[in-house]
């Protein structure tokens, strides 16, 4: 089940649209995870994972990054997460053919919440039993392209980590793996000249012990 989706502008995470459901008969209150996610907007950058899992107790936040706004879902975890980025890719397009022009001129928050009639269709689609078994169905034909990171909301949140710290230690480690490539090339190389080169004293001596004899 969806129980909540929010759109925000990444540059400064204001809140731009959002559709959420209470379930009364389980109790649900997505207020905690409304401020979860506004939070979560806050610490989002550039430089963070385009998209990524989070886990929020008993529930799973998906998100999306695309042109400087993020796409945030919160789902139970039964919910298939190939369904859920499907969704946020779906509502990523139209929301940016209807706004695209005015995400970065929007100054009060949930300023484009007439949004919200286009969530509620596409979650209708998304979560019926029948498109599900459809999606899931072609998506297991198609092979992942990309890594879907997974943490967990203290860990975001409560510890203070950064998710474009995930990036850039992705990136230290590729770095750190092109130095020792070429640091073992150069080694390499070091020894083939090495190698060479006490072969050719071995010949010289040899040379010169016949040459004097």
């Amino acid at each position: 089940m969806v129980l909540m989706t929010m759109i925000a502008r990444l540059s400064d995470g204001l809140p731009l649209a959002a559709t959420m459901q209470d379930d009364e008969q389980s109790g649900r209150n997505t207020l905690e995870y409304q401020n979860q996610a506004k939070m979560l907007f806050k610490r989002l950058t550039a430089q963070s994972p385009s998209q990524c899992t989070i886990e929020t107790g008993l529930y799973l936040f998906h998100y999306l990054i695309e042109k400087d706004v993020c796409y945030l879902v919160l789902c139970e975890r039964n919910f298939s997460k190939r369904i859920a980025f499907s969704y946020l890719e779906d509502i990523a397009q139209e929301f940016y053919s209807q706004y695209g022009r005015k995400v970065n001129t929007v100054s009060r928050p949930y300023s484009l919440i007439e949004f919200d009639t286009y969530i509620q269709k596409a979650k209708k689609m998304f979560t019926d039993s029948r498109v599900r078994r459809n999606l899931t169905s072609l998506n297991s034909e198609l092979q992942d392209v990309q890594r879907i990171m997974v943490q967990n909301i203290d860990d975001v949140l409560q510890r203070g980590a950064v998710l474009s710290e995930l990036d850039s230690k992705a990136q230290n480690l590729s770095m750190l793996s092109q130095k020792y490539k070429k640091d073992a090339t150069y080694l390499n190389m070091k020894s083939i000249y090495a190698k060479a080169a006490a072969g050719f004293v071995v010949v010289f001596v040899f040379v010169m012990y016949f040459w004097i004899l």
